[in-house]
């Protein structure tokens, strides 16, 4: 799809599949509060319109599908006590769990970066399609936050440990690595992506997607899959620290030192929702991910990654605690207690 002019997302109908276009190109198609509650809207009413057969959604310009949220405003809003966050947050994941429930096929055409809430618009949708430009990352970590966006669901369910993996890590992945991990189905060149949304009008996606893909190449993923179910199949953070400090491969060196590089708080919580999101349906981890968030906004880390990774860009956060070992279990807990007003209501 192409720049529609200045509407930042755009719907529209055409012999029955209902397109939808993320286009804030300048902002890497990062997601707004109004696109949230938008394209939310949008989605209830196709979802009940008998003219409707399937969903495409894409992004706009060649760098991104969606980068995210728009991260600046949530650290500005949060840091001086506004309610944007909880207002964004909710709506956001609400939007998530529409798409999971969506009733007719949803295909996210993934070109570019795809991460945070780029991933939350594509990843419960029923056809993922990645090209040769995709670059997916849950980087959360990095900036005291948690894989979200029903990444506590997703992640759990990619093969072995490699959710563990790229919920820690923030790992990037292209296009292989993507359909080797089950977080797509099919690599489509860049080349062929107009034909594909010309043959999704059919109605029949299986029978287009078939058409249209090819073999992506080796995952690199695959070569390192014995390693990382070995370290990240650990009982804890620690115990994936020591196990790839044990390991004297430089793959495991430079996976030990990425580790050291996130809030030790955000790992220990990201632990802890990957391992109860194995066991959650869908709407469960979201009504999880709503306590937790609600947790980091009142916290510290987010503002300090934000400002270290966003803002000022000195890749140099003051996180607090500073270490594993003074994360306590009792303050992981909190992050996952029932919340005074309640659970987040999916309707």
């Amino acid at each position: 799809m192409s720049d529609l002019g200045s509407e930042e997302i755009t719907f529209d109908v055409q012999d029955g599949l209902a397109r939808v276009l993320l286009n804030r190109p300048k902002a890497l198609n990062a997601l707004t509060h109004d696109m949230c509650v938008r394209f939310r809207a949008q989605l209830t009413q196709w979802a009940g319109d008998g003219a409707v057969k399937a969903l495409a959604i894409a992004g706009a310009g060649d760098k991104a599908f969606c980068a995210g949220g728009d991260i600046r405003k949530l650290y500005d809003e949060g840091r001086s006590g506004g309610s944007y966050p909880f207002e964004f947050y909710s709506d956001e994941y609400k939007l998530n769990a529409a798409v999971y429930h969506f009733p007719k096929p949803y295909v996210a055409i993934l070109n570019g970066i795809v991460m945070g809430g780029g991933v939350g618009v594509s990843a419960h949708g029923s056809h993922r399609i990645v090209s040769d430009n995709v670059m997916f990352a849950m980087p959360e970590t990095g900036i005291g936050l948690f894989p979200d966006v029903g990444g506590s669901y997703f992640l759990p369910r990619c093969p072995g440990s490699v959710g563990m993996y790229l919920g820690l890590t923030g790992a990037r992945l292209k296009a292989a690595d993507m359909v080797y991990a089950g977080l797509a189905e099919a690599y489509v060149p860049q080349g062929r992506l107009d034909d594909l949304q010309t043959a999704l009008v059919s109605g029949d996606v299986d029978s287009a997607v078939k058409a249209l893909a090819e073999d992506p190449g080796p995952a690199p993923l695959a070569e390192q899959r014995d390693a990382i179910d070995r370290h990240f199949g650990q009982g804890s953070v620690e115990d994936i620290v020591a196990s790839l400090n044990e390991d004297d491969t430089e793959w495991a060196a430079k996976t030990a030192k990425t580790i050291a590089s996130k809030s030790p708080t955000s790992l220990k919580v990201t632990y802890r929702q990957l391992r109860q999101g194995a066991d959650l349906d869908f709407d469960a981890c979201m009504r999880m991910e709503w306590r937790m968030v609600n947790r980091i906004i009142a916290g510290t880390d987010f503002y300090e990654g934000t400002r270290a990774v966003v803002i000022d860009k000195d890749q140099s956060p003051a996180w607090q605690p500073s270490s594993l070992s003074e994360v306590r279990d009792e303050d992981v807990d909190a992050y996952f207690a029932p919340l005074p007003d309640g659970d987040l209501v999916l309707d």
